[in-house]
């Protein structure tokens, strides 16, 4: 058994999402948002490079200390898997490793949207899942990927860097390909994509212009293709994607995106406010024609009315969703207001304003 398992136990028990290691500091997990240390010795340069060499081979080990950068997931027994980045800083190697459960948890157990779940069962356009780095997009991901893997048959294609939760065949065909050992890059495992007879392909992470234009391109084909993208909001992601091309492409990128998006699913987690877990916000907008339109001609700053006023077609702000957990007491207002996209118009809604008034009384 390695001796860095007894880490992952611990992080387990404690129902942590991520276990953090690094010269000079104990072991650390975070734990419901927050960063812990789980026991009072400082660790050294010679018990990291241990517990890192353990668990990787020499093609890993060689890599590392030459580019000084890794990503790769570890499978421990049956009990968990783990997305591992091994990286240099000024004091040494370190590591921090995130929490991949090992049961893929449906979309009714995480409380998805319907408009969420209605993306997940479209038959082709583009799907993006976006949010800041440990938001949830890969477990919201996983949830509607798994809704298509219970509710038709087909091919389901992901390319991941490195490969986090690991569907089992229902309905579908499932082909897992990790970036670096089944694939040389994103754009090369996208590139044959097309002529691997799938039916819907979920792109980790959509990493610059050529794998971008590729995704669009096989949307257009008739793919479902899901992808996430780190950005913090809907109109974001329209901004991000365009502003990856230069000036002379970005009409067309704006024609493909308009033509290919079937919707984005913004995605922000909030500490509950028992302090006992995390919840999850979303923001929604949902490709219909004035959407397209926005898009094809550069409105962007039109989106957030059209999401304010897409309500019968699911899409939903960020700000009115953080408004109605903050009425209904699951979360506090003052870390409902810094995840608000608009926080001057955001604490002065009625709920919201009484919720921080109240708290500034306490």
């Amino acid at each position: 058994m390695p001796a860095i398992d007894r880490y992952f136990d611990v992080l387990l028990e404690r129902g942590g999402s991520d276990l953090h290691l690094s010269i000079g500091y104990p072991a650390m997990i975070r734990a419901k948002g927050e960063l812990l240390a789980i026991d009072d010795k400082p660790m050294d340069h010679p018990t990291i490079v241990r517990l890192m060499d353990e668990i990787i081979n020499e093609d890993r080990r060689v890599y590392f200390h030459a580019y000084r950068d890794l990503d790769f997931a570890y499978g421990y027994e049956d009990k968990a898997r783990f997305r591992a980045n091994y990286l240099y800083k000024t004091t040494g190697p370190g590591a921090v490793f995130r929490t991949i459960p090992s049961e893929i948890l449906t979309a009714d157990q995480l409380g998805l949207p319907k408009a969420a779940i209605d993306l997940a069962e479209k038959r082709s356009g583009l799907v993006l899942v976006t949010g800041p780095t440990g938001s949830g997009k890969s477990t919201t991901l996983a949830a509607m990927l798994d809704h298509v893997n219970r509710t038709r048959e087909g091919h389901i294609l992901t390319i991941e860097d490195p490969v986090e939760f690991v569907h089992r065949p229902k309905k579908c065909q499932i082909t897992h390909r990790e970036v670096g050992d089944d694939t040389p890059s994103f754009a090369d495992a996208i590139r044959s994509a097309g002529r691997e007879n799938a039916d819907v392909i979920l792109v980790g992470e959509l990493r610059g212009r050529e794998t971008m234009q590729m995704a669009l391109q096989l949307a257009s084909f008739g793919i479902l293709i899901f992808a996430t993208v780190h950005t913090n909001s809907a109109p974001a992601t329209i901004n991000r994607f365009v502003n990856a091309f230069p000036a002379s492409q970005q009409s067309q990128i704006r024609g493909m995106l308009s033509d290919s998006l079937a919707g984005i699913v913004a995605q922000q987690l909030l500490r509950t406010a028992d302090g006992t877990g995390r919840i999850a916000a979303q923001e929604i907008l949902i490709g219909t024609t004035g959407v397209a339109a926005a898009i094809r001609e550069a409105k962007i700053s039109m989106l957030a009315s059209l999401i304010q006023g897409g309500g019968s077609y699911g899409m939903q702000s960020i700000d009115a969703v953080l408004a109605k957990l903050v009425a209904e007491g699951k979360v506090r207002p003052e870390d409902a207001l810094e995840k608000a996209a608009d926080k001057d118009s955001f604490a002065k809604i009625p709920k919201v304003s009484a919720a921080l008034k109240s708290k500034t009384h306490t």
